[in-house]
């Protein structure tokens, strides 16, 4: 696959719909080879290949910088209890903006609800799908508790920034986001993609995904 015809809006549709679950590469994998580009085209290729192949590792180690930037701050979880929820649910909406854990979350909190309140877990579920050619729709909204993904999103941001301002703690946040996100661009940038990581892009993980692929 040519990384250098995916778009970054495709980039990021692939990210939004791929499975997370994935275990993360190898660290001797993570810090193997980094050599300086030849071009801005092979740049921009291997920052997207490196950014859905190493997906997993990115997002533990921004996680790994939050904590430790909050440990060793003096506003730590300790003595901000806002803090420690403000963290959680952010981390809950970031996790929202991907399909798969979308869906899987509305469908645990659907079947604990019908335990207690069937008639009540009846309305928790999602529209139907609208079939285009005998297929489901690609542009299809995700749903969570019966709702449009976007309302959670909305409510929880809203209610994590309050969170944040409160706890005093959202310089902080956004100090120690500016170091993960910028070692994250440094990373993708001079890592070398490897044999492995090409032929990964090939798997149908990333061909379901991708906006432009010529079945859909």
């Amino acid at each position: 696959m040519d990384w250098g015809t995916v778009t970054t809006e495709d980039l990021i549709e692939a990210l939004r719909e791929v499975d997370w679950s994935s275990p993360p590469r190898p660290l001797n994998e993570f810090f193997s080879r980094f050599t300086v580009p030849r071009s801005s085209n092979k740049w921009n290729s291997r920052l997207k290949c490196n950014l859905y192949y190493y997906r997993t590792n990115y997002f533990i180690m921004i996680v790994f910088i939050l904590v430790l930037n909050f440990v060793n701050c003096r506003i730590g979880f300790l003595w901000r209890p806002l803090a420690i929820f403000a963290a959680m649910l952010t981390a809950l909406t970031v996790a929202f903006l991907n399909d798969s854990f979308a869906g899987t979350f509305s469908e645990k909190v659907t079947r604990t609800v019908r335990r207690v309140s069937p008639h009540l877990a009846a309305k928790m579920r999602p529209p139907l799908t609208p079939v285009i050619r005998g297929r489901p729709s690609s542009k299809r909204t995700i749903y969570i508790c019966g709702r449009p993904r976007w309302v959670f999103v909305s409510l929880f941001s809203a209610a994590s920034f309050i969170l944040w301002f409160v706890s005093c703690g959202l310089l902080t946040l956004l100090w120690a986001l500016l170091i993960g996100l910028l070692g994250t661009v440094l990373h993708a940038s001079f890592r070398t993609p490897n044999l492995k990581a090409r032929l990964n892009t090939f798997r149908e993980e990333f061909r379901a995904v991708w906006r432009n692929y010529s079945e859909l």
